[in-house]
């Protein structure tokens, strides 16, 4: 089917798309944390940059099923079925979904950390 190729290029989009999302809102909301934090205790900032790179490591998991999923398509080839690209559509969709939330969760969970690390270092 002609239709195959879409579904499946659309999955290795999606993935890499909601997964950067996820990246760059949970690495904003940390960075205010941080940012913020640093106005208080400057000499925390370095250690307090972890959510910042947890978030940013979403943006890579995307680009690495991208990869995989675009590989694996071939228009070309009668061998590539619908049910394949509703694979690669659905996988792709499940990494870029729990890359969003993930970036999320870190975004939120960070920027409070970051700022209760601030106001009792021994938390980290």
């Amino acid at each position: 089917d002609e239709t195959a190729p879409f579904f499946g290029f659309l999955g290795a989009a999606a993935a890499l798309v909601f997964s950067c999302m996820g990246a760059a809102y949970g690495t904003a909301k940390s960075g205010v944390g941080v940012a913020s934090m640093g106005v208080m205790r400057p000499e925390l900032v370095m250690k307090s940059i972890v959510p910042v790179v947890m978030a940013g490591v979403l943006g890579i998991y995307g680009l690495i099923i991208a990869v995989i999923i675009s590989t694996g398509i071939n228009p070309k080839a009668k061998s590539y079925y619908l049910f394949d690209g509703y694979a690669h559509l659905s996988s792709g969709l499940a990494c870029g979904l729990a890359g969003l939330s993930a970036g999320m969760a870190i975004g939120i969970v960070g920027d409070a950390g970051v700022r209760a690390n601030a106001q009792q270092p021994k938390l980290f």
